[in-house]
């Protein structure tokens, strides 16, 4: 499975971006796809993830009411829609997919994309 991730960009706070992740190879079945997100000297967080068969979402705290995930099955893509963004929401986000038993568990995931940066500013 390969991944990329793309849709990065500048934007101020309050504001909405939409990143993207696009998948080829093997079909997808049972994965999840997650949303992670690195900040400059913090470790790698959990944001969003989504069960390919069914839809189930997953959000952290942070991201819970504000970010949707969403895919579309026809073009193996999946989508964050990130609305009111805040300074500390700036990071390079990353997909990542796999047979996920814990959407959140970061070790779970087995293919990652190469992330794409999002700067928030005040």
């Amino acid at each position: 499975v390969q991944l990329q991730a793309s849709g990065g960009g500048s934007v101020q706070a309050g504001g909405s971006l939409r990143i993207s992740c696009a998948a080829s190879g093997r079909t997808f079945g049972n994965y999840v796809m997650g949303w992670f997100r690195q900040a400059p000297g913090k470790e790698r967080e959990f944001v969003a993830a989504i069960r390919w068969s069914g839809g189930s979402t997953y959000y952290s705290e942070s991201a819970e009411g504000r970010f949707t995930i969403a895919r579309d099955n026809a073009e193996k893509t999946a989508y964050l829609q990130m609305n009111r963004l805040k300074p500390e929401d700036t990071a390079v986000y990353y997909c990542a997919a796999g047979s996920v038993k814990h959407a959140r568990h970061i070790r779970e995931y087995d293919y990652w994309g190469q992330g794409t940066l999002v700067t928030v500013s005040s």
